[in-house]
């Protein structure tokens, strides 16, 4: 027997109530597409109705010119340079985004959605299904890169933005980036690729799987109809969330921070508590992340980053890609992230290079692994600002 909307959203309310909200009604701008424009989906289902949940900052020009769309990583969203309404944190990219910043706010309009699939206000495996007036859960088609950058062009085309000045984005959403300019090269002037990769490694894919694996063998997950069934799979998600965090750090950054310290004390415990500091950091971690995200999505977007391969969608030969383009390119890499390593960009750049692009490429000396780029890396900031001043002065929007 089907429930209604209402009937649903108290049964979900009892245990996860800020993420049930924030998936249908979230605190930030929406687009709403209905039946008439139906997002296409790779897998081939046309999804429809769907909303689109974003956040904006600085002032759109006259002639619409300035606008930069920043594209967020796996766990990331919308929130990238304004108070988090989840966390009460600060954005996720705030040390980079808004007045002033290398991204400035005062000369450039600043776009950041969420991505099809996510769990903060875009459609995604925890929105409410319309023929069922439950969450979709498994019944949310399995999503693309791709098709979280056709969902952003329909974003665009809402706001009135034919053309971006830039494209920016870090791991995931520097797979969005580059899916743009394959795919959209006409609409980007400039592209901003950081730590990323054409397509998804054998080594990332089995740490994926680790991760979902780690979700379904909870039985809170109850095969994904968690929310109907008023439980929470939360120690499978917190332990995916440890396994992932570890990549995304290095061995020298590990060893900075914690060593082999004890936590609070002396001598071991001789139990299988948190002994170790980095053993007490990993289990925060876990826990503070259940809070804002869902599990669903979490398998879903890890699902669409093994799914790309921008090669492989032109012939095998990733010089395929961008073959013509007239779109600018600063690719940029961490001589300590082994998620994504430098030989990644570099193929690239290469391929960009083939292409006949115009690219630069800069492998920045960092000992934090792949979360560099979210950190305060002094380099990063000084090639970003540089990169876009130059783009902007072409561009006619920088004096």
């Amino acid at each position: 027997m089907s429930t209604t909307p209402a009937e649903a959203e108290i049964k979900t309310d009892r245990k996860l109530p800020v993420l049930v909200r924030e998936a249908d009604h979230p605190r930030s701008k929406l687009a709403v597409f209905d039946q008439r424009r139906p997002l296409q989906l790779d897998c081939g289902v046309a999804l429809s109705p769907f909303q689109v949940a974003y956040q904006t900052y600085g002032t759109l020009n006259d002639d619409r010119s300035n606008a930069v769309l920043v594209c967020h990583a796996l766990t990331g969203d919308q929130h990238v340079a304004n108070v988090h309404p989840v966390t009460g944190k600060g954005g996720w990219w705030d040390i980079m985004i808004g007045p002033g910043r290398p991204i400035d706010t005062d000369r450039y309009f600043v776009v950041c959605s969420n991505v099809v699939g996510g769990c903060m206000g875009s459609s995604g495996p925890s929105s409410t299904n319309p023929l069922t007036s439950e969450p979709y859960g498994l019944d949310f088609p399995v999503i693309t890169i791709k098709d979280m950058v056709r969902a952003q062009t329909m974003l665009l085309d809402h706001l009135g933005i034919d053309s971006l000045f830039a494209v920016v984005g870090g791991s995931m959403g520097g797979m969005q980036v580059l899916e743009w300019c394959a795919s959209y090269p006409e609409r980007v002037f400039s592209a901003l690729p950081i730590a990323t990769a054409p397509r998804h490694s054998a080594q990332n894919i089995a740490f994926h799987e680790v991760g979902r694996q780690a979700v379904m063998a909870d039985p809170e997950w109850r095969n994904g109809r968690y929310f109907v069934e008023g439980t929470s799979p939360r120690r499978g998600l917190s332990v995916a969330r440890m396994g992932a965090h570890i990549t995304y750090l290095s061995d020298t950054a590990l060893h900075r921070k914690f060593g082999r310290r004890f936590q609070d004390r002396d001598n071991p415990t001789f139990s299988f508590d948190a002994d170790f500091e980095v053993e007490s950091y990993l289990r925060y971690q876990g826990s503070t992340f259940v809070e804002r995200f869902d599990a669903n999505s979490y398998l879903y977007l890890t699902r669409a980053m093994d799914y790309f391969d921008l090669a492989g969608d032109h012939g095998g030969v990733l010089a395929n890609a961008f073959r013509g383009t007239r779109t600018r390119f600063c690719v940029i890499s961490f001589t300590s992230d082994w998620l994504f390593p430098s030989a990644e960009s570099r193929a690239v750049v290469h391929a960009l290079n083939a292409g006949g692009a115009r690219v630069s490429f800069a492998e920045i000396e960092s000992d934090k692994g792949h979360d560099a780029f979210l950190l305060d890396e002094p380099e990063l900031f000084a090639i970003v600002r540089g990169f876009l001043d130059a783009a902007g002065r072409a561009r006619g929007i920088v004096v």
